[in-house]
């Protein structure tokens, strides 16, 4: 059965929720590596003040016993704690009594650089409040979640995930955008280590590995751009110079370059695979720009709402487990097994066929 994630929640709803079928059983999930990692989520310079709010901590609803998979659907919770801030404005059923703390006024004036428009134009919502919940980045934290659970798997088979930020001098670059009541971007990577040749597919465009990363990054709020092992760099380049030797020692096969960051032809190489994502700079500003009223089509000013200065080191956490989960996704294409026990054979008897080893 292959992995497969459904995620539901709003950014001030009662809780984020996620649910992952196609786990093997057996695998041990430590609650306290899952904590930390959305701790990590919540971090980085440029944070709003609701990341002291919300201390996120994972629950557990099902699939999961005495912290051993089951092998059947595992249902995880992230509860949003500012919710009681939002019980009439976000009440699931129609609200009863007097209107009363945040979300109760329509949102109609949308910021440019959001889903709020487009979204509110797709679905003919005339209070942007409808969209703008569910586009929100709080959704990630239920990524990460799901993330912490693949990074679990993917250890079990030798496999380690970890993003880092590559803009420098952010520190500064946030005091200044701060003082300015506006934001700034940057640049993340994710590198995995003790990924085999075979990951992916070259038949269609949807088994390739390097177009299933690219999605699941693009797909992250606020990535405008994705690239694997040298990316754009390469397009300036002479084939000579843009291709990784193959080489061989007692270990079997390698390169001792890396531009293709580890994938060729849409399947996994063997190297380290390495991918970066751009972030733009968030749309939430204090000092907004221009919109217009989609009640009275009045110019106006944009949706002012708590934002942070920056989340590029936030996105570090959150594009580290998009990568670890789209890998163990097909890594459990590749070795099957309802049972860990099986899946780890079968990752044994591959090693043993091909010519690879682990560096």
């Amino acid at each position: 059965m292959a992995l497969k994630l459904v995620t539901a929640g709003e950014s001030h709803g009662p809780a984020l929720v996620a649910i992952l079928s196609g786990l093997p059983s057996g695998l041990v999930l430590d609650r306290s590596q899952v904590d930390a990692d959305l701790h990590r989520r919540q971090q980085g310079y440029g944070r709003s003040p609701r990341q002291q709010i919300e201390r996120d901590e994972v629950e557990v609803l099902a699939g999961l016993r005495h912290g051993r998979t089951l092998g059947t659907p595992l249902a995880l919770i992230v509860r949003n704690r500012d919710h009681k801030n939002w019980e009439w404005g976000m009440s699931p059923w129609q609200p009863e009594g007097e209107p009363s703390g945040k979300g109760t006024k329509e949102v109609t004036l949308p910021r440019p650089g959001h889903a709020d428009l487009a979204g509110a134009l797709k679905y003919g919502v005339s209070d942007v409040r409808d969209v703008l919940e569910r586009a929100s980045a709080r959704h990630t934290a239920v990524i990460v979640a799901a993330g912490s659970v693949a990074k679990a798997l993917l250890a079990e088979i030798g496999i380690a995930v970890e993003g880092q930020v590559l803009t420098s001098d952010l520190e500064r670059r946030v005091d200044e955008a701060r003082a300015d009541r506006d934001t700034v971007g940057g640049v993340v990577e994710v590198r995995a280590r003790g990924v085999p040749p075979g990951f992916g597919s070259y038949a269609t465009k949807g088994e390739r590995l390097d177009a299933r990363l690219a999605a699941s990054l693009m797909g992250t709020q606020a990535v405008k751009g994705v690239e694997i092992g040298e990316g754009f760099e390469l397009a300036t380049k002479r084939g000579s110079a843009a291709h990784d030797e193959i080489l061989r020692d007692e270990r079997g096969l390698y390169r001792k370059t890396n531009r293709a960051g580890g994938i060729e032809g849409g399947v996994s190489n063997g190297e380290e695979i390495v991918v970066r994502a751009a972030m733009k700079p968030l749309p939430t500003l204090m000092k907004p720009l221009a919109s217009v009223d989609l009640q009275t089509g009045e110019q106006a000013e944009a949706l002012v709402e708590r934002s942070d200065t920056a989340a590029v080191e936030a996105l570090a956490v959150v594009a580290e487990a998009c990568v670890a989960w789209e890998l163990a996704r097909a890594a459990k294409e590749k070795f099957g097994g309802d049972a860990l026990g099986d899946l780890l054979a079968a990752h044994h008897a591959y090693l043993e066929r091909i010519d690879w080893s682990p560096r």
